[in-house]
């Protein structure tokens, strides 16, 4: 072992990676990102989740229990509804997370022991499920009267009422009809924007780039030409792990299959742009899976994959909106588990359109049929 050529490759390796924009970014990139997602925008304890409130009522009493509810800071009121039907509306659009309704006897079931309020929770996210079956625990008023009467599990003492909990969606709060939907963006986010990110770096690196200077292809039909392929790719992926999802783990889908397979292309697409223009900026294939990298750890910590999205500071969730994979969970569970039409879920489908136009812009405007 010659120790002085041993610390020239040593040497020679680092100035390298010095010179390695890439690299040295991952170096310190990575450890301060993953400490700054998971110790300040990472809570598991969910605050202000969007409630509507029905409140038939409409007493002293009865907004008092609403003010309680509130003053936990679990729920945020977003509207006021008339009808506890208009709250399960609401619930599947994915306005809303929980809905607290009040019926208009509440002062007799009060005082009769009866359940005197429900707490309506979307269960599709079982976090957010738990939050509410904890809201409904909270001691509002346990003031003795002589017609209080034993509890079934799962409720909690209003003077002498109750408060119910409703979970619609997945009332058997089983993890695989949360995660599954889900983990088709998350395939869909991995694959996608790593095929296409490097497409060109490949030609490059292959010699078939002055094959294209050579054609009269465009720049636009290079561009859209390398992302069609991989848009069949990408539905092949979404069967497969749709057809796994409700043959192995019974996962319902219990809205329309053509809009699954339509909120699925919106993301394809985004990813696919997101790719292309992550090639036109590496000068390598290894530089472009580094960047990849860079875009998959916030998209499945920060899109509500793996973590409630409600529990997150608004500074996080801001920079959340701009990721293609949160728009996607939105749709597809909203398909898929409450059963909404893509068009009921319209924000988070221009969400998508407008990422991927802005990416593919941007992408085209980059590239340069040149060699350099």
């Amino acid at each position: 072992m010659n120790f002085r050529r041993l610390s020239a490759i040593v040497v020679k390796e680092l100035r390298q990676m010095r010179r390695d924009r890439i690299t040295l970014a991952m170096i310190v990139g990575i450890p301060v990102m993953q400490l700054i997602l998971f110790g300040y925008a990472i809570n598991l304890n969910l605050r202000g989740l969007s409630a509507g409130v029905a409140d038939q009522a409409n007493t002293a009493a009865s907004r008092a229990v609403v003010m309680d509810m509130v003053a936990t800071g679990v729920v945020k009121p977003t509207f006021s509804a008339t009808s506890p039907q208009e709250l399960m509306e609401r619930l599947r659009r994915g306005e809303i997370s929980v809905g607290i309704a009040i019926p208009p006897d509440f002062e007799r079931r009060r005082y009769d022991g009866r359940e005197a309020v429900q707490v309506l929770v979307d269960g599709s996210d079982t976090v957010v499920q738990s939050a509410a079956v904890q809201l409904a625990q909270m001691p509002l008023d346990n003031a003795p009267t002589a017609n209080t009467r034993p509890l079934r599990t799962g409720a909690t003492s209003l003077g002498a009422g109750q408060i119910g909990v409703v979970s619609f969606y997945n009332p058997e709060r089983r993890s695989a009809v949360n995660i599954v939907p889900g983990l088709i963006g998350v395939i869909l986010t991995m694959t996608m924007v790593l095929f296409t990110g490097v497409a060109i770096v490949r030609e490059r690196e292959r010699g078939n780039m002055e094959l294209l200077i050579a054609t009269p292809v465009s720049r636009s039909e290079l561009m859209i030409g390398k992302v069609l392929p991989y848009a069949a790719i990408g539905l092949i992926q979404t069967t497969v792990v749709l057809a796994l999802g409700v043959w192995l783990f019974q996962v319902p889908v219990r809205g329309g299959v053509l809009d699954v397979y339509l909120a699925a292309v919106l993301l394809i697409l985004a990813n696919l742009t997101l790719g292309l223009l992550i090639s036109t900026k590496a000068q390598s294939q290894f530089q472009a899976m580094q960047m990849t990298f860079f875009v998959f750890l916030p998209s499945i910590l920060l899109s509500g994959f793996m973590f409630p999205f409600a529990g997150m500071p608004k500074a996080v969730q801001w920079l959340a909106e701009v990721l293609p994979l949160t728009h996607f969970l939105r749709l597809i569970r909203g398909i898929m588990l409450r059963g909404a039409g893509l068009w009921e879920l319209w924000p988070d489908v221009l969400a998508l359109l407008a990422f991927t136009t802005v990416m593919m812009t941007l992408a085209i405007l980059r590239f340069r049929k040149r060699l350099d």
